[in-house]
C-alpha cells in the first residue's frame, strides 16, 4: 500500500493558447508503525505490551526511526519510482480538471497522448530522498500538455557534473563552456542537459545519441536568459520548428 501523497506549490504556466505546463512538489509522510516509534527516555521501541499513560506519552520526546536493514537500495529506488509515478498522475488529473478536459492518458505508446482529445502529454520528475527521516519525502513533478505536436520537458534541481558533460556534450559545446566562468558554465551546462533530455523525449533518441547532439548555437541565448532570469523566458530554436521555454523558478525546461 502506497503512502498518501499530497501536491503543494502547484503552478500552471500557459505557453501557447492550448499548451500548458504544470509543476508541483509531491510529498509523503512515511507510514508509521508502532514498533518504529522510539521513546528517547525508554531507549527501545514500543511493543504491544507497553502501556503508557496519556500524561507520560506527551511528556516524552518521540522520534521516527526507519530500521536500517528493512529497506534495500533496490526497495528504496522502487518506492521512489512508485511515488513519482503516482505524483505525476495526481498532477495530471488536477491539470485536466483545470483545463476542463474529461479525458484519460493512453500509455500504450510514445509519445503519450490523451485518449479522447489526442493531446500530447509529457512528464518529468526529480528524485526525493530526505537525509532526515522525520522530514517529508518530496520530489518535483512536471506535466506538459499540447494539442499541436509532441513536446518535451525536463526538471532538474542539481547541476550536471562537469566530467559527465565532457563525456557526452559535443566538442563545440565543451569549447564554449570551458571559456565561461565556472558558475556560468554550470548554469548553461544544466540548461543544455535539460534541452537535450527534452528533445530525447520528443524524438525518442537513444540517450547517448540525444546527449551528443550539438546545441552550441543556443548557448548565447541561454547566457542572455541566465543573466536576467525571469519566471518564463522563451527562446526560438532556429534549427527546428520548436521553441524553448525556461521556467527558472520551477527549474524546468519545456520544448514546445
Amino acid at each position: 500500500m502506497m503512502p498518501t501523497l499530497r501536491l503543494t506549490h502547484i503552478q500552471f504556466t500557459q505557453l501557447q493558447p492550448m499548451t500548458w505546463c504544470a509543476t508541483a512538489q509531491v510529498s509523503e509522510y512515511p507510514r508509521l508503525k508502532h514498533q518504529d516509534l522510539w521513546g528517547k527516555s525508554l531507549g527501545r521501541p514500543i511493543d504491544h505490551a507497553t502501556c503508557i499513560g496519556t500524561d507520560e506519552w506527551y511528556k516524552r520526546s518521540w522520534q521516527y526511526r526507519i530500521p536500517p536493514d528493512d529497506l534495500s537500495v533496490r526497495d528504496i529506488a522502487r518506492a521512489q519510482r512508485q511515488r513519482q509515478r503516482q505524483g505525476v498522475r495526481l498532477l495530471l488529473q488536477q491539470f485536466l480538471d483545470k483545463l476542463a478536459l474529461s479525458d484519460t492518458l493512453d500509455e500504450s505508446a510514445f509519445p503519450y497522448r490523451l485518449v479522447k482529445s489526442g493531446h500530447y502529454v509529457c512528464f518529468s520528475h526529480t528524485g526525493g530522498k530526505s537525509k532526515a527521516v522525520n522530514k517529508l519525502l518530496s520530489s518535483i513533478v512536471t506535466v506538459v500538455i499540447s494539442p499541436h505536436r509532441p513536446i518535451g520537458v525536463d526538471v532538474e534541481v542539481n547541476n550536471v557534473a562537469w566530467h559527465v558533460a565532457k563525456r557526452f556534450y559535443s566538442d563545440n559545446e565543451i569549447m564554449i563552456l570551458q571559456s565561461l566562468p565556472v558558475i556560468q558554465r554550470d548554469t548553461i551546462a544544466k540548461l543544455l542537459w535539460q534541452i537535450k533530455e527534452s528533445f530525447i523525449k520528443i524524438h525518442q533518441y537513444k540517450l547517448a545519441q540525444g546527449l551528443g547532439i550539438d546545441y552550441s548555437y543556443l548557448i548565447d541565448d541561454l547566457i542572455d536568459a541566465s543573466r536576467e532570469p525571469s519566471a518564463l523566458t522563451v527562446i526560438t530554436d532556429h534549427k527546428s520548428p520548436y521553441q524553448i521555454a525556461i521556467l527558472s523558478i520551477q527549474q524546468t525546461v519545456v520544448i514546445f
